[in-house]
Formats: structure tokens, sequence, C-alpha cells
């Protein structure tokens, strides 16, 4: 009997591992998807706009518009800018939620109370002055096309994002800040950098060519650890600002 006992026992824990391994796969592949689909849309908008990136977000207008939808309650997933470009996958927002940041893991942003994104943009280096909070320090920077793209293999355009502020859970973000942040004519490292690796210590990234891959933490460094944000490279080239020597 209690050998019996032992076996089940042991069985039922590899059951148990196996469901919450396939589990994360899945949610690991519905998240690449996701980010699949919005680096698609992102060049169908720019098809139509000349090459040009989409905006990060116009915070002038109330409600705010952003990449992704308006800042209102209920949250207007329709009034994103690719909202046009992904269907009835851009009506509900499922599309711009990582299935691995379910809401209540986070604080949520702004006046929605369901849920926006926590998926970042690259707006930082492809639309400077339509990135709210930044715009006024980085506007005279150009906005970008994706014919002046010189490494779109490497360039970070949309992924896994949180941002850590203050005590307690971390709030959701459509921002991918770069590691350095610039201002008065210099860089100074950014501390709330939003890269956030969620899946197992893995982040999903969607790069300017349209491939999706995993970056693993342990290729990037961890500046808050409790919400497991960061950032990859050792400076801001080649992945969020390649040009910033530049500036």
């Amino acid at each position: 009997m209690l050998v019996v006992i032992g076996i089940t026992s042991a069985l039922g824990a590899l059951m148990i591992t196996a469901v919450s391994r396939g589990r994360s796969m899945a949610r690991d592949v519905v998240c690449v998807n996701n980010l699949r689909q919005l680096g698609i849309a992102t060049k169908l908008y720019a098809n139509a706009w000349d090459g040009h990136f989409p905006p990060l977000g116009y915070w002038k207008e109330h409600p705010s518009r952003y990449w992704w939808g308006r800042n209102s309650n209920p949250t207007d997933y329709e009034s994103g800018f690719l909202a046009p470009y992904l269907g009835t996958a851009g009506k509900d927002g499922d599309v711009y939620q990582c299935p691995a940041q379910p809401l209540g893991t986070y604080r949520q942003e702004g006046a929605a109370k369901t849920p926006t994104t926590t998926y970042g943009y690259n707006g930082y280096f492809l639309c400077p002055e339509a990135t709210p909070g930044y715009a006024d320090r980085i506007k005279q920077r150009p906005w970008q096309t994706f014919q002046s793209i010189q490494n779109p293999s490497q360039l970070f355009m949309y992924a896994d994002a949180l941002l850590p502020w203050g005590k307690g859970k971390a709030t959701n973000t459509s921002f991918l800040d770069p590691p350095f942040l610039f201002n008065r004519g210099g860089w100074s490292r950014n501390r709330t950098t939003t890269l956030c690796f969620r899946h197992s210590g893995k982040a999903n990234v969607c790069f300017a060519d349209g491939h999706v891959e995993p970056i693993s933490s342990s290729a990037g460094t961890i500046v808050s650890p409790e919400p497991q944000t960061g950032y990859v490279g050792e400076n801001n080239a080649p992945h969020y600002v390649p040009d910033w020597e530049e500036w």
C-alpha cells in the first residue's frame, strides 16, 4: 500500500509539473502570436503613411490616444492607431494583452477600468515627438520610417513590458523605455526600464524586421527584481536607440 501511495504521489507530481509547463508554453505561444500581429499591423500602418512608424501616443487629446487605443472608461481599442490593421483582433483588446501578465498582477494605469496593454512600444526612437513624457526633450529627433532603420533585425519595436513604480505591484505601460535617457545634451541612466522578463526569465520581443524571439534575462540586466524588469545590452545600441551617439 505504501509503495502504491508513493508511486501515485510521484505520478501526481509529474502530472502537475507537466500541466504547469504546458500552460506556460501555451501562454508563450499566444504572446509570440500577439507580438507578431502587432508587427504586421505596424508594417501595414507604415505602408499607408509613407513608411512612418505609428505614434506612441497623443496625450493632448482627451482622452489620450495611444497606439493601442484610448485610455477611457471603458477602454476604446478601436481608436488605436493599429486597430484598422488588426481586423477583429484590434477590437476586444486581447492582442494587446500578454497572457502571462493577467489583470490583477499589476496596478492599472490611467482611467481605464479594463485592461489596456502589457506590451511596450519603442516610441522613444521611432516617433520621438509623439512619445508622452519625453517629447519636450527629444522632439528634435527624426520620426523614423522603415526605410531609415539601418539594422531592423536588431532594433526592438514591441516587447513584454511592465513599469516598476514605488512599493507594491508594478504598473502596466505601453512604453518600451531605453536604459539611458536624453536630457540637456547628455544621457543618464534610466532606473525604471520596462522590458519585462515574465516568461520564466525571458521576454518576448518583436523586432523592426517583424521577427519575434525570446530574450533571456541572463543576456540582459535586471533593474527591478520583483517585477523582473530591466534591459538588454550595455547601452542604447543596437536595440533601443541605435544612433544615440549622434544626439
